[in-house]
């Protein structure tokens, strides 16, 4: 493989010290990416369903603004996939951002015109967003080795919260930006957001170069010819490396701690607002939440290359119920309790993502990598969906305890499926 981007390879695959030099280089590069693009997903997080009670009237259509944007990423999680596969990372990512983007003008054209039709079009395109900003996290492991892998996709992550944990609070801020230009107040956050995510798009489309995903196909390319010259049977070594039992409990963990993470937060400002909390309030909540979700990335990022991915999945089904569980018992009016769940209905999620995507990364060879990663992700985004529409309905007809008590329930499933991963993995051992 040749491309202008790989145009020094030999000299990259003979030289590890090259290797880590590209290897920190993207790093650089995706942290200065996700700061903007956590700024951009947050927007969305906070006042979508604010908009749609507004637009629509009704509390029960309050998850649609969320449901759409995370199945506007079904679509894109699955095209960035297949780009980057045969492109790079550079295109797919950089196209992504700049795509949600162009969503979020749209939101704020939509929402001063008060047009339903163009906003739920505009929200499901602002969805490409979000899922470019959960694939960057990939871009780092390309030329990470084994042990550098959970370090990898926690500082993507890590980086993200200083946009994420920003956005929320400046909700209000930006709303009075936006009256001042005589946009509805509800609409500022996404004035930030199409900032946020097309600089994001531009800082990879500039910057990311060479690829890193060209540059590990490339490397594993040249691996295989020489393997070949060696006498040695490449295709068994890359069988060898696809572990379809460790791609399955890599989706499953990511798609139930996805699930229940957008489910309950879909429903909190909602649930705050219900009980009198001011919007000032509800974005300190989501702030934290969001905190949560990215700022302890590098810790456990340590622990997922240290302990194992599957402790790891343990610890997040056990810290979403326990999430579930005190979403389900706090009084609606306090915000110390409901801080409490979401700061740990994030870090359940940050476990799960990180441990999760640890796995599929393992289980994958370079031949399919990014299109199996893309494939996972519309798993995840469809939960995601999934998540943002019953919680709404849920909440209608029965209650935001409720909601708690199904997200502690569904979490729990994560002890199970690792047991039987690794009764699996055990049983194929002494088959083989």
């Amino acid at each position: 493989m040749r491309n202008k981007d790989v145009h020094n390879v030999d000299h990259i695959i003979n030289s590890e010290e090259a290797q880590q030099k590209l290897y920190k280089r993207t790093l650089i590069v995706v942290v200065m990416s996700q700061i903007f693009g956590g700024a951009g997903l947050a927007a969305g997080v906070t006042v979508g369903a604010l908009i749609a009670r507004d637009m629509l009237g009704m509390d029960s259509f309050t998850g649609v603004p969320s449901a759409l944007f995370t199945f506007g990423s079904v679509l894109a999680a699955f095209s960035i996939g297949r780009i980057s596969q045969r492109f790079g990372r550079r295109y797919g990512l950089s196209l992504g951002f700049i795509t949600g983007g162009i969503g979020a003008i749209g939101v704020i054209v939509a929402t001063t015109m008060g047009n339903i039709p163009f906003l739920l079009v505009s929200l499901f395109v602002y969805g490409a967003g979000t899922a470019t900003n959960l694939q960057a996290r990939y871009a780092g492991t390309d030329l990470a080795n084994d042990k550098q892998r959970g370090k990898a996709i926690s500082i993507a992550l890590v980086s993200t919260t200083v946009g994420a944990v920003a956005g929320p609070n400046l909700v209000t801020p930006m709303g009075n930006f936006a009256m001042s230009l005589g946009i509805p107040a509800l609409a500022g956050p996404f004035i930030l957001a199409a900032a946020a995510y097309i600089t994001a798009g531009l800082i990879l489309f500039i910057y990311l170069k060479p690829d890193p995903f060209l540059i590990a196909k490339a490397i594993a390319e040249e691996l295989e010819k020489r393997d070949e010259l060696e006498g040695i049977d490449e295709s068994k070594v890359l069988n060898k490396k696809i572990n379809r039992i460790g791609i399955i409990v890599g989706a499953l963990v990511l798609v139930l701690s996805h699930f229940v993470m957008v489910a309950v937060m879909t429903m909190t400002p909602i649930h705050m607002q219900n009980h009198g909390t001011g919007l000032s309030a509800v974005g300190m909540v989501i702030g934290l939440h969001i905190a949560a979700m990215y700022l302890p990335s590098l810790g456990t990022g340590y622990l997922v290359d240290k302990f194992g991915r599957s402790v790891m999945v343990v610890f997040s089904g056990i810290t979403l119920s326990l999430a579930g569980l005190t979403a389900a018992f706090s009084p609606g009016d306090s915000l110390v309790w409901l801080s409490a769940a979401l700061i740990l209905l994030g870090l359940g999620w940050n476990f799960g993502l990180i441990s999760g995507t640890a796995i599929i990364v393992d289980s994958t060879s370079m031949k399919t990598r990014a299109k199996t990663q893309g494939s996972v992700d519309v798993w995840v985004a469809i939960a995601g969906t999934t998540g943002s529409l019953m919680s709404g309905v849920i909440v209608a007809y029965s209650s935001y305890a409720i909601l708690g008590f199904l997200g502690m329930y569904l979490s729990l499933l994560m002890i199970p499926l690792v047991i039987w991963a690794r009764y699996k993995e055990k049983r194929n051992a002494l088959e083989g």
